[in-house]
């Protein structure tokens, strides 16, 4: 059984290229650092990279986010078969729509050619300019055709909208009908300046808007609109999970909630959850509460919020059968991926 990563970032060099040269002209800072890494900035930046010479709001693409051959080690020393790759922070909603068309359309070029050169090493999620569901509509057509891409990959929210919202309608009906799952991940997370100290825009960041993003395509009937849609959440679901039975308490009390057709807990098994949770003893409520069929492997790669050792997670659940583990490790991703046995 192939051990598949679905939760691992990428940052192809001639995506960054792009960035460099043309990103100036379409309203972002871009610079070098000592080392000679490109670096990004924005207006609408909140996140800030691992670097520490990045600063407040930048980002930095180092070496190992864009070196495949480093990646191939890391991989091989992780026993991680195959990664699935995906754009993170700064996504490309920033950007005036046609320039982020052609970063989204010169992202998945790349991530389809490292798969052609890699193919029992590497699949994508595409990405697609969200911030005009018109042009991200066409790319997800045209990225459905391109060899390895598996998927769509989303932040939790558009430019502050939430995931709910009428226009993006389209987009998870052709996601349905292609059988793509939707991968979700945080971008510009909530809480602004008040997480602006302590690393707090990611401990807390992330996982709150998670929750925002699970929570809109509940109540705002995208998982009954398309029932046969997939959506994965990352960092183990983020405060989703966890908030399940104050959220189920609200739906029975609250007029806001009453057109829900049924329990929002009912809505915990519609969606897919990595195992970044960094409590074991966390990880397996999910397994007990959820099912071991809707766990994928996950490490985040390479930031440092991730886990180094992926597979080791997951093999050091003494109370999972060893069918749980291996469909954790690979069987599910596979079906999720729609990949041939």
């Amino acid at each position: 059984m192939k051990i598949i990563n679905t939760h691992a970032h990428w940052y192809p060099q001639e995506w960054v290229d792009l960035l460099e040269k043309e990103g100036p002209a379409n309203g972002a800072e871009m610079g070098r650092n000592a080392r000679g890494e490109v670096s990004f900035n924005f207006a609408g930046t909140q996140f800030r990279g691992a670097d520490e010479e990045a600063g407040r709001g930048k980002i930095v693409f180092r070496v190992d986010q864009i070196d495949i051959n480093e990646r191939l080690k890391t991989m091989d020393a992780q026993r991680v078969d195959v990664q699935v790759l995906s754009l993170t922070t700064p996504m490309v909603y920033w950007a005036p729509p046609a320039f982020g068309l052609k970063l989204s359309q010169a992202y998945n070029d790349a991530c389809s050619a490292v798969h052609l050169k890699h193919p029992e090493r590497f699949l994508a999620m595409a990405t697609v300019p969200m911030q005009a569901p018109e042009l991200a509509l066409k790319e997800v057509e045209r990225a459905s055709k391109l060899p390895g891409i598996r998927g769509i990959y989303l932040a939790t929210h558009i430019n502050g909208t939430n995931l709910d919202a009428k226009e993006f309608f389209p987009i998870y009906a052709k996601c349905e009908e292609l059988g793509w799952p939707v991968f979700l991940h945080p971008g510009n997370p909530i809480g602004g300046a008040r997480t602006s100290r302590h690393f707090l825009v990611n401990l807390l960041g992330n996982p709150y808007d998670t929750g925002i993003a699970a929570a809109s395509l509940m109540f705002g009937g995208v998982m009954d609109a398309f029932p046969k849609l997939d959506v994965m959440l990352p960092h183990a679901g983020g405060t989703f999970p966890g908030l399940i039975g104050r959220i189920n308490h609200g739906a029975t009390i609250r007029h806001e909630l009453k057109h829900m057709p049924k329990p929002p807990e009912a809505y915990l098994s519609r969606f897919y959850y990595d195992t970044i949770a960094h409590n074991d003893h966390f990880l397996m409520y999910m397994i007990q509460e959820i099912g071991a069929d809707r766990i994928v492997l996950g490490d985040d790669y390479p930031a440092d919020m991730g886990y180094k050792k992926p597979v080791e997670v997951v093999e050091r659940l003494t109370q999972l059968s060893q069918a749980q583990r291996d469909m954790i490790l690979g069987g599910n991703a596979r079906r999720l991926l729609k990949l041939a046995a």
